[in-house]
């Protein structure tokens, strides 16, 4: 039901025109890479052909300004699988915000959301309590809104795998898995 290949497309027909930039299937490690001398469009390149990198990808593109678009990866540093407690907290408190977005366009595109601590071989930390900040900064975009590139990705999400518009806080109900529910 999820190629990859309709959410290039998709991708494509919402931003190449009025933002050169492509999704772009890669090999291993995801990386955004600006327009240069060799290729004239800008590159959001995920890993291995998977449709939740592309989203998580997709998701920190739409987090970053039209300065940090310029810039490779966004400018920013990169701190690989292995971190210890400290660096998984930067790493965790950086991630809120485009994994929160990733969850919206999960949904708007009916595909399962995971957080992704992204640390197998590192400091654990609590997932749990990394999943309910994601999921409140979540309830609170939607509260607010979403900047106009991620509404009409999410719109153009709907439209084409015809899932419930506009997206609402009752379609993210999350309770951490240790917490009773009343609906037992």
């Amino acid at each position: 039901m999820h190629q990859i290949a309709d959410l290039i497309a998709i991708f494509d027909s919402t931003f190449y025109q009025s933002h050169n930039t492509r999704l772009i299937k890669g090999a291993d490690e995801p990386i955004y890479l600006p327009a240069d001398e060799q290729t004239t469009y800008h590159q959001i390149v995920f890993a291995h052909g998977f449709y939740a990198s592309a989203l998580h990808e997709i998701a920190h593109w739409l987090v970053a300004g039209e300065k940090r678009r310029l810039l490779e990866d966004y400018g920013y540093w990169y701190c690989p699988d292995g971190r210890d407690k400290h660096q998984q907290a930067e790493f965790e408190a950086v991630e809120v915000k485009p994994q929160a977005i990733e969850w919206a366009l999960s949904a708007a595109a009916g595909f399962d959301f995971n957080v992704s601590v992204d640390n197998l071989n590192g400091e654990q930390t609590c997932r749990f309590a990394f999943q309910q900040r994601v999921h409140q900064h979540l309830l609170s975009l939607l509260a607010s809104g979403f900047n106009q590139r991620t509404y009409a990705l999410l719109k153009a999400l709907s439209d084409f795998y015809k899932t419930p518009w506009p997206l609402t806080s009752a379609q993210f109900v999350w309770q951490h898995p240790g917490e009773l529910s009343d609906a037992v």
